[in-house]
């Protein structure tokens, strides 16, 4: 009798993907980029392991929001202070850092705790179609495979 094989983050190889925002719906695309991350469009994923790839962004101030979102949706922080409460809306924040509103949202979607922490490290988010990873010979994935995903 064979016994089914549990992965560790030790034992799993990591590939790399290339995923291209232009034209994508942001909500969506984060999702297809967190379960990436996670691992869960692998056969040997296994629960409470990392067991994901490495996941490089494209064109992340490309993205499309559906709806009246961009100027309804309302990003809040706060500085501790009395009346130190700020907001941006969501086309301010993609026009200004388009990077950071992909990770933060894809950060949203992976586990709260050490795990989810380990994985947004695998997250490489860049505005414009160049990268510093082609030594790595990442897989590209078209709009069909991100959507079968």
């Amino acid at each position: 009798m064979t016994k089914t094989p549990y992965f560790t983050k030790d034992t799993v190889e990591r590939p790399w993907y290339v995923v291209d925002l232009e034209g994508q719906i942001f909500g969506r695309a984060c999702a297809k980029i967190a379960a990436l991350l996670i691992g869960k469009n692998r056969p040997e994923y296994t629960p409470g392991q990392d067991c994901g790839g490495f996941v490089i962004v494209l064109n992340a101030d490309k993205i499309k929001v559906t709806g009246t979102k961009l100027d309804n949706k309302h990003y809040y922080r706060h500085s501790g202070y009395p009346g130190g409460i700020r907001h941006r809306t969501l086309g301010e924040r993609l026009e200004k850092q388009p990077e950071e509103l992909i990770r933060s949202a894809v950060k949203g979607m992976l586990p709260h705790n050490k795990i989810g922490n380990r994985l947004i490290t695998k997250l490489k988010v860049y505005t414009g179609t160049d990268h510093p990873h082609k030594a790595q010979n990442p897989t590209v994935l078209s709009n069909e495979q991100l959507a079968a995903i």
